[in-house]
């Protein structure tokens, strides 16, 4: 199966993306923002095999660890690119964990999106 999991260098999106990886094609994503120590982040992808010097957005980086895992920087807000990958990809599995940590950190900036003035 080709499963897409978004929040891939989070604490489950990493856990989850090693485990399928040993059975199923699978593609993670992750934007790498900063809402906590990205460090954290890259040493989680590190450790999926995933050389994070070459990570660039929209850019597939191949898992040294699993042949079978692909990790992909993106946001799962980009309206040009996510598109296009499930266009080329044709997923027949979704996980979708990316997340803001947080719930009041999200719901101010959504507050603040559609009320400036909040």
């Amino acid at each position: 199966m080709k499963i897409l999991v978004t929040g891939a260098a989070g604490f489950i999106g990493f856990h989850l993306t090693n485990l399928l990886a040993m059975n199923h094609e699978v593609i993670g994503i992750d934007s790498l923002n900063e809402y906590y120590d990205v460090n954290l982040k890259y040493a989680r992808l590190a450790e999926a095999g995933i050389g994070i010097e070459k990570i660039k957005y929209n850019n597939f980086l191949q898992s040294a660890k699993f042949k079978n895992y692909r990790f992909l920087q993106l946001n799962i807000e980009d309206k040009e690119n996510l598109p296009k990958l499930f266009a080329a990809e044709k997923f027949e599995i979704i996980i979708n964990l990316a997340a803001q940590a947080g719930v009041r950190y999200s719901l101010m900036h959504i507050l603040k999106a559609i009320f400036p003035v909040f």
